[in-house]
């Protein structure tokens, strides 16, 4: 089960450099925190695996709320006026590299 969170990842990023897909610039907010959760949740994946803890349900409900809820984080910012995708940048970054520090010093640890 660790490696369904990788290989969707090396399938989405070869598919990202081989479609000529262009995103309008409006987009860009809604776009950059949708990468972010989106690899958030894998990386939260492949930790939960190395752990013995990985389950398919949480992995994907996880992926897609978290997705969809930076994303009307980023709708509802520019509604108001304000820059609130900055907030689902900050928490998704900072889970990013918490979990990447962990997977890190679990292969070390073998």
């Amino acid at each position: 089960m660790m490696w369904i969170p990788l290989i969707g990842l090396i399938v989405g990023v070869v598919a990202g450099l081989l479609l000529p897909v262009k995103i309008p610039v409006v987009y860009s907010k809604y776009m950059s925190v949708a990468v972010l959760a989106a690899l958030d949740s894998v990386f939260g994946g492949l930790r939960a695996s190395m752990e013995d803890n990985f389950d398919n349900a949480i992995f994907l409900t996880g992926f897609f709320s978290n997705t969809l809820l930076a994303a009307f984080l980023a709708y509802i910012g520019d509604q108001l006026g304000v820059e609130l995708y900055l907030a689902a940048v900050l928490v998704f970054g900072v889970r990013l590299f918490q979990n990447l520090a962990i997977i890190r010093r679990h292969l070390l640890k073998r």
